[in-house]
C-alpha cells in the first residue's frame, strides 16, 4: 500500500478488558493510500455488538478495542486514485471496511458474504496488519469501496443508525421481496432493528404488526412509528386471532422467544427471517413443513444495496429515532443498551465530545 501522507495519532475511547468498560485511548490510524478516503467522524451510534466485543462475549475480543460500525463524517483527505468522492463530503462506513473484491459475492456487491471473510470495522486484521478500530474514535481511513455517500440534506446523526441497524433489516425485506404494498408484515421486537423495520414496512406500504412482550411499547408503536397493530405476544387470544394471517415476518428479537408461535401467524408460502441472535431457534418440523413456510436469516448488506438503502430513507423522510450523547455517556449508554431502555438508538456525537 502507498502512502498518501504519514499516519497520525487518532483519539478514541477503548475497553482494556472484559469489563468492558471505556475510557480514552490514543492510537495511530493507518496511512492514507491512494485508494483511501480518511474521515472525520461526527457522530457514531451504538450497537448491540459494541457490547458483545468489548465484553469479550465471543472469546476473541482484541484489547485495546475500539467499538462503533455506524459511523459517519466528513471526508478531511483522499487518495489519488479515489474519484467518488472529495475533500467535503458526507460520508458513512458500516460494519466492514474491506474484502477480497474478487470472489463471487464481491463481484455481486455482497462483500459482507466474501468467500475470504469480510474485515471487520473493528476488531479485525486491518491490509496493514493492525487491529481494525472502530468509530468511537475522532477518524478513521477506510478503501472507498466501503464509505457510503449520505446525501447533504440528510441528518448526519440520524444517518449513523442506518449503518448497521437500518441495513440489517432492509436488505432481507428486499431480499424477500417485503417492499410490496398491500401485503403484510409482522415485526418481532422493538428495539434499534425493530423501530426501523416499521419506518420501512409503512414507506412500503405494507400493513404492520408489532410483536412485542411489553404492553408499554404499544403507543409508541402506533401513534409515532405508525404501526396498525400492537400485539403482546404472550397474549394467547390475539395470537389466536392472528393465525395464519400474515405475508412475511421479520423477527428482531434476540431473547428467547417461541418461533413455533411465529411460524404459526403465517399464511401458506410465508416468510420468516430472523435478524436477532437468540440462544436458539427451535421449532417443531410440522409448523414449517404443513404452511410451505420458510425461515431465513440475514445480516447486514452489500455496498449496492446500503447505498440504495440510504437513498431510500432520504427521498421518503424515513429517519431513524435517537438519543444523541456524548462519548463522557458511552458506558452509561452500553449499560442501557443491555437493560433495553434506549428509544431506539444511541448516537454518540464525537465530533463536539470528543477532545
Amino acid at each position: 500500500m502507498n502512502a498518501q501522507s504519514k499516519s497520525e495519532d487518532c483519539i478514541g475511547w477503548a475497553a482494556r478488558d472484559p469489563s468492558g468498560v471505556l475510557s480514552p485511548y490514543t492510537f495511530s490510524r493507518r496511512v492514507v493510500g491512494y485508494d483511501d478516503v480518511k474521515l472525520k467522524i461526527t457522530h457514531c451510534g451504538i450497537c448491540y455488538a459494541d457490547v458483545i466485543w468489548t465484553r469479550n462475549k465471543h472469546g476473541d475480543s482484541k484489547y485495546p478495542l475500539v467499538p462503533g460500525h455506524e459511523i459517519v463524517g466528513i471526508v478531511s483527505k483522499v487518495g489519488n486514485n479515489v474519484h467518488r468522492f472529495k475533500v467535503g463530503d458526507h460520508v458513512g462506513v458500516g460494519t466492514y471496511v474491506n474484502s477480497c473484491r474478487d470472489c463471487e459475492y464481491c463481484d455481486d456487491g455482497l462483500e459482507i458474504h466474501c468467500s475470504k471473510g469480510a474485515t471487520l470495522t473493528f476488531n479485525d486484521v486491518d491490509v496493514d496488519g493492525t487491529i481494525t478500530k472502530g468509530g468511537y474514535s475522532s477518524d478513521i481511513v477506510v478503501h472507498e469501496r466501503y464509505c457510503y455517500r449520505i446525501p447533504e440534506n440528510y441528518p448526519l446523526a440520524s444517518a449513523a443508525p442506518l449503518l448497521c441497524a437500518g441495513i440489517t433489516v432492509y436488505t432481507p425485506m428486499m431480499r424477500h421481496k417485503m417492499n410490496q404494498p398491500g401485503k403484510s408484515l409482522g415485526v418481532v421486537g422493538l428495539g434499534g432493528l425493530g423501530h426501523m423495520a416499521v419506518k420501512f414496512g409503512k414507506a412500503f406500504g405494507l400493513n404492520v404488526t408489532v410483536f412485542s412482550t411489553s404492553i408499554s411499547k404499544k403507543e409508541e408503536a402506533m401513534n409515532i412509528l405508525g404501526a396498525d397493530k400492537f400485539v403482546v405476544i404472550s397474549d394467547q387470544e390475539q395470537i389466536k386471532a392472528l393465525a395464519k394471517s400474515l405475508d412475511f415476518i421479520l423477527d428482531t428479537a434476540s431473547g428467547d422467544h417461541s418461533f413455533d408461535v411465529c411460524l404459526s401467524l403465517l399464511k401458506t408460502a410465508g416468510v420468516l427471517v430472523v435478524v436477532g441472535f437468540p440462544s436458539e431457534i427451535k421449532f417443531l418440523p410440522g409448523s414449517l413443513i404443513l404452511g410451505m413456510r420458510t425461515v431465513s436469516g440475514s445480516i447486514t448488506g452489500g455496498t449496492k444495496q446500503t447505498q440504495e438503502m440510504i437513498d431510500f430513507c432520504a427521498t421518503n423522510n424515513i429517519y431513524p429515532e435517537i438519543e444523541v450523547v456524548p462519548i463522557q455517556y458511552a458506558n452509561e449508554a452500553i449499560e442501557r443498551v443491555i437493560k433495553r431502555d434506549v428509544k431506539y438508538r444511541f448516537v454518540i456525537d464525537i465530533e463536539n465530545s470528543l477532545k
